[in-house]
């Protein structure tokens, strides 16, 4: 009875249409009167003790160093230099597109910001180039969800807090899936424009791109590079590309003062407010969780119905597609991988290998509406009609659903770079 009493709530909750802070708080402090020790000041105490965690500390400095490199000249550089390798391309511009969205999500750890720091530079040089504007659309919107597979990630961050897994590994996991995305999505580039005429390499243009470059392309060799030998824990990497950031933006490229510095962090505060008290009552949630058994439950539960692996990935795949139609990146991770990534692990799935699989997932939902986050800043940032957007991202969520389907099915393209086996 208790627990159709929960449901009902939160259904209530979902017809009232309250944010998911409010639906949080809600199952959390029901659970706590009910099955729990039957005080509510317990919540606060396990928020606490869910954000004295100094890996949180990363995603301020992350969302920090992205907005000062939106507001800087890294992404135009960065576009310079690769636009000058692909020009003897067909469609090397939009190839340009897709490597400069790696290259970003590498350093910024977000969808958001790398669309929009490599979308603000390509829309209209890819336009006056005379490249088809849906297409042009797409490749931004899609090359832009790379900055959540690339490590670092902010959502990868929040999957490892939330299911105690090494952050390391799922960075290094994210590597494998976000080449075959980029490879796949300069394919694509390339075949779809393969009629237009390509131009010859320049040396000079090169060189003098490479000269402008040089500092922006070393900031993700420091700060992987740190990382992966040792010298750096998760967060210090945060520390250093912010610092490196600032550095590089205001003393060499001399693109951003200081008095600029008040509104990026007034951005970034703006983002984490939304961010971090969902993620202290998910927190909060988690551990009572774990103290009533309850994944170990849905473990049992599920077994008694699907005793293949298979249909089981096959089922979470589609929720999970389902999920990244109506939430956030963010939002679902919190809510769903606590109670999934144990009963994957009873179904032989690794919880780094089921992360990269989520993540995956949920990256397709920011081309797919109606919540798709891409699609929606990209309507009011490049002021296009969302049905158009939508269109756009048609073929390339049909090419990331292939991407999907190989790491799934060959989940050593995740597991390469974490155990070096095949």
């Amino acid at each position: 009875m208790t627990t159709l009493a929960l449901v009902g709530l939160v259904l209530v909750l979902l017809f009232l249409r309250q944010p998911l802070l409010i639906i949080l708080l809600s199952i959390t402090g029901y659970i706590h009167l009910v099955w729990g020790r039957g005080q509510l000041d317990y919540i606060v105490e396990d928020m606490w003790v869910g954000l004295d965690k100094e890996l949180i500390l990363s995603i301020p400095l992350f969302i920090l160093c992205g907005n000062v490199m939106t507001r800087g000249s890294i992404a135009q550089r960065l576009i310079e230099m690769l636009a000058a390798i692909t020009r003897p391309l067909p469609g090397g511009m939009a190839v340009a597109c897709v490597l400069a969205c790696a290259v970003f999500a590498a350093i910024s750890g977000s969808s958001i910001v790398t669309m929009l720091a490599i979308g603000s530079v390509m829309l209209p040089a890819m336009r006056q180039a005379g490249y088809d504007l849906k297409f042009t659309l797409g490749a931004i919107m899609s090359g832009g969800t790379l900055g959540i597979i690339i490590p670092p990630s902010i959502p990868m961050i929040i999957y490892g807090l939330v299911t105690e897994t090494s952050i390391v590994d799922l960075f290094a996991a994210g590597f494998g899936p976000g080449i075959l995305l980029t490879v796949v999505l300069s394919a694509y580039a390339i075949w779809i424009n393969r009629k237009r005429a390509a131009e010859s390499f320049s040396l000079h243009e090169f060189l003098h791109s490479f000269r402008r470059g040089i500092w922006a392309l070393l900031m993700p060799v420091i700060m992987l590079g740190g990382i992966y030998s040792g010298y750096f824990t998760a967060t210090e990497a945060a520390a250093v590309a912010l610092a490196y950031a600032m550095v590089i933006e205001i003393f060499v490229h001399k693109e951003l003062q200081f008095r600029d510095f008040y509104n990026v962090v007034l951005e970034a505060s703006k983002l984490g407010g939304s961010l971090f008290p969902v993620l202290a009552v998910a927190l909060s949630l988690n551990i009572i969780l774990i103290e009533h058994r309850i994944p170990q439950g849905m473990v049992a539960l599920m077994q008694g119905y699907i005793d293949n692996p298979w249909m089981f990935m096959l089922l979470v795949n589609v929720l999970l597609l389902i999920v990244g139609c109506l939430m956030t990146t963010g939002e679902a991770i919190l809510v769903l991988a606590p109670l999934l990534a144990p009963v994957a692990a009873a179904y032989g799935f690794d919880k780094v290998t089921f992360g990269v699989i989520m993540i995956l997932n949920l990256e397709i939902g920011y081309l797919t509406p109606p919540v798709g986050l891409n699609l929606i800043v990209a309507m009011s940032a490049f002021k296009q009609p969302f049905g158009l957007l939508c269109r756009a991202a048609l073929p390339f969520i049909a090419l990331m659903l292939g991407c999907l389907f190989l790491v799934v099915w060959q989940p050593w393209i995740a597991m390469y770079f974490v155990t070096g086996k095949f």
